[in-house]
């Protein structure tokens, strides 16, 4: 029977439907269009600057169920957010249902992070019937290069690196037929119109290998103990075989890289197992989209040169996640070190002109493509702890990848944060999300300042993002504050600087969806250092903490950095400061002068620092958790005269502990710490760095600030007694090392308890503990303290979406500045 045509009228609709999210690159418009064929509905799907917008046309009940299936099939790597549906008034006749050309606008999309190549991908490149088979650029919407070669939005090929290649016929049909795998996949490509590799010596200056047989030469090169440039989805990699000493010793003289562990990448997990324990959670992140390197226990039957990782029980490993690294590992059965190239401390080099000029010297070879990176891309880094994956570096495979604010911060205005200057990264938020740069490095290195300037720029352009607040630290010498002051200044924008600890809570916070007005938590943030509200130098804090503010409840106990930046640098400095901040120095000769660690310090230049300490010379006082590590590793000989890179003290510490000896001993096993007044009254001065009135703590605020209660220290010098006496009595360094753990995590938790009582006296009750700085990067710090936290009933907060060291600060400093855009830009004062 036919329905009546008033009938069907009644019963049909126009909708347009908006979807905000990662939902451009990803295949989600042949997704909507596959959906509407199906469904016998009528319209067109574009993308724009605000994500895709669909009008679509037919039957209630056909659109009904086309608005549930667009959301649950959606495409693997989009991320949807919001979608919003809206009738529009008159119906529209549509002729079937199209993808139509993308359109302008204010861009307010996210960007997909590049991602491992597919599954269907790896077929096609296996299978000898295939056209691409054995191609090096194969890569489909579900996976490829992204962020890595857009140069603007929408994220079309002409906006990409990829506008060098025009397709071929084969591709082109690929490209636009909506039921195809690689309908609008940007870097399509194949051995026709794509790409191309070559192996190139450095020296000889010309090529290597036959045409079509790059990759067996650069095996060849390999299995010979050469060290090869390979140029790869995000920047270039210095390669050699792993098992090979010899060619390690080498890398890391040419890198002028002595003692930080190199990256590694192996065929398939069961080479990586011949050296690791993987876990069920460390294999699938592994063998995740972002591929990441993950931070293995190196407890394997077989071992790896000691040079690969000296002194860490750990290795990072990676699977091959670019048809690239795919073929060149296809034959090997040992892995490969792909480590990035540069020089140490200086970025990732992305281009092929600059790699002849700076790799000579350092590769032998290099394997090259044409294939031009718009974003340098560093491999990011990952350690399971508590039985989740926690990024240590933020970068490839997750940049850039947006994170929804907490309930409370629907805020219009636009915050451009600039982070740090160690472990950089920059935060930009508007509307209710904020994008955290990848990984940017040093600040200090012109090169890498001079990077993380580009791609500022890049990413305000990429998200045409105009920023009504800056934000950054209260450290004046940064070169990121420095920054964003002359920025203040030539674009006449408010200028927020937040104190650096503080940052770390609101980062915690903000990954754990903490909402705005949230009752304050109790923060523990433990790391080298940050400039703290009082003009001195914090590091192992204690803060009342909530988005708008924080007050300062203990701290570490301040010793003097004798040396100032010297002392990150020679470890034996703070050894030598905290054995003088803790007893007098004839009675520890007349007692332990026997011991080797004093016969070291013969050999140093103690009358000169004697005399620092004394007319207070470049000796600032520090409540640095970072620096106490340092000691303890010193102390026991560990990392001592000089630390090779950025934390080697608290690294090799942490992997000497003896977790056995750690989960079997009791509670007087643990070096003691002591809770302590402070002695006079500058910490108070610098405790209590807001009197913010509105929204916050208010009253509850006000109260606290005017308890008896006084600020605490947490002191370790007892620690030294009991560790002196043990480096008498002949104790192992695993001994020492795991007493050392044991005892700053009972101490912590002791005064977590002290200042949980007090505060319950004015009115407040903790019920949440919000952990960060870098020193949770170590998996015993971390997971030990929650756990005898959460023994106690206390709910822990630890980050794993960013990073707990200062890579994730930007975006703390970020939520800061919002909560306090009702307040004056000072608001520490």
């Amino acid at each position: 029977m036919d329905i009546n045509p008033k009938h069907k009228q009644e019963n049909s609709q126009t909708l347009e439907i908006r979807v905000r999210g990662r939902v451009q690159g990803v295949g989600f418009r042949p997704h909507v269009w596959r959906l509407a064929h199906e469904l016998g509905l009528g319209g067109e799907v574009c993308n724009d600057g605000e994500g895709v917008r669909i009008q679509v046309a037919g039957e209630l009940e056909a659109l009904s169920v086309f608005r549930q299936r667009l959301e649950s099939e959606a495409p693997p790597l989009s991320q949807i957010e919001t979608i919003e549906t809206q009738e529009l008034e008159k119906t529209v006749g549509f002729e079937g249902f199209a993808i139509v050309e993308s359109v302008g606008g204010k861009t307010q999309t996210q960007i997909a992070p590049d991602t491992a190549t597919c599954g269907a991908c790896v077929t096609e490149i296996y299978t000898p019937s295939d056209r691409r088979y054995r191609y090096p650029f194969t890569n489909c919407t579900h996976c490829g290069p992204r962020l890595s070669i857009i140069r603007s939005v929408p994220y079309d090929r002409p906006s990409t690196t990829m506008a060098n290649f025009p397709l071929c016929p084969e591709c082109q049909r690929e490209y636009d037929d909506p039921g195809d795998r690689r309908f609008h996949a940007q870097p399509i490509a194949c051995p026709v119109c794509g790409p191309k590799i070559w192996l190139e010596s450095l020296t000889k200056k010309d090529a290597l290998g036959e045409p079509g047989k790059e990759i067996q030469a650069t095996i060849s090169q390999i299995e010979q103990g050469e060290i090869l440039a390979i140029r790869g989805l995000g920047g270039f990699h210095l390669a050699c075989d792993a098992t090979n000493e010899d060619a390690v010793n080498r890398l890391r003289d040419r890198k002028r890289r002595y003692g930080k562990p190199f990256a590694l990448m192996a065929r398939d997990i069961a080479v990586i197992r011949r050296y690791c324990h993987v876990s069920a959670v460390e294999e699938e992140t592994l063998r995740s989209a972002a591929a990441p390197i993950v931070l293995l226990n190196a407890e394997g039957g077989e071992r790896l040169p000691e040079a690969i990782a000296p002194g860490v029980t750990t290795l990072g490993f990676m699977l091959p996640y670019t048809p690239l690294h795919l073929l060149l590992l296809e034959t090997l059965d040992y892995p490969l070190v792909m480590t990035s190239a540069n020089l140490c401390h200086e970025p990732q080099l992305i281009g092929n002109a600059e790699a002849r000029e700076q790799l000579l010297g350092l590769a032998d070879t290099v394997l090259f493509h044409n294939r031009d990176i718009a974003n340098r891309m560093d491999d990011s880094v990952v350690r399971v702890m508590g039985g989740k994956p926690r990024l240590l570096r933020r970068s490839r495979g997750y940049v850039p990848g947006a994170i929804a604010l907490p309930p409370g911060f629907e805020r219009s205005a636009s915050i451009l944060a600039y982070g740090a200057e160690l472990k950089s990264t920059f935060c930009l938020i508007q509307k209710n999300q904020a994008i955290v740069s990848q990984h940017q490095g040093d600040l200090e290195d012109p090169i890498t300042y001079a990077d993380y300037q580009k791609n500022l720029q890049l990413f305000r352009q990429l998200y045409d993002h105009q920023p009504q607040f800056l934000v950054a630290d209260l450290h004046p010498e940064y070169l990121s504050t420095k920054l964003a002051q002359a920025h203040a200044q030539s674009q006449k924008l408010p200028l927020i600087q937040v104190q650096h600890h503080h940052a770390h809570m609101a980062s915690c916070l903000v990954e754990n969806g903490i909402p705005l007005d949230h009752a304050p938590v109790l923060g523990i943030a433990l790391d080298g250092l940050g400039l703290g509200s009082d003009g001195t130098i914090w590091g192992g804090e204690f803060l009342l903490a909530d988005y708008r503010g924080y007050q300062r409840l203990a701290s570490l106990k301040p010793v003097a950095m004798i040396g100032g930046t010297k002392a990150i640098l020679e470890p034996w400095r703070n050894t030598y400061a905290h054995l003088k901040a803790a007893f007098d120095w004839q009675m520890l000769e007349d007692k332990y002068g026997h011991l080797e660690l004093f016969d070291y310090f013969q050999n140093k230049p103690l009358a000169l620092l004697e005399q620092m300490l004394h007319k207070r010379l470049n000796t600032p006082l520090a409540s640095s958790a970072g620096r106490l590590f340092d000691a303890v590793s010193a102390a026991i000989g560990l990392c001592r005269d000089r630390a090779l890179f950025e934390g080697q003290g608290a690294i090799e510490l942490e992997m000497a502990v003896d977790r056995h000896l750690l989960s079997a001993s009791d509670v007087d096993f643990a070096y003691p710490f002591e809770i302590i007044d402070p002695p006079t009254s500058p910490f108070l001065r610098g405790t209590c760095p807001t009197a913010l009135a509105k929204g916050g703590w208010g009253d509850l605020r006000a109260k606290y600030s005017k308890s008896s209660h006084k600020p605490l220290y947490l002191d370790p010098r007892p620690l030294w007694h009991s560790l002196l006496e043990d480096l008498s009595q002949g104790a192992s360094t695993s001994v020492m090392a795991t007493r050392f753990h044991q005892g700053l995590i009972q101490g912590i938790a002791h005064l977590v308890e002290k200042l949980a009582q007090n505060c319950q006296l004015d009115g407040l009750y903790i019920e949440k503990i919000a952990l960060s700085g870098g020193c949770f990067q170590n998996r015993i710090l971390l997971e030990e303290l929650t756990a005898n936290l959460e023994a106690k009933g206390y709910q822990c907060l630890s980050q794993a979406q960013v990073p707990s060291n200062d890579g994730g600060l930007s975006l703390g400093q970020g939520a800061i500045a919002i909560a306090n855009l009702d307040n004056s830009t000072n608001i520490y004062t």
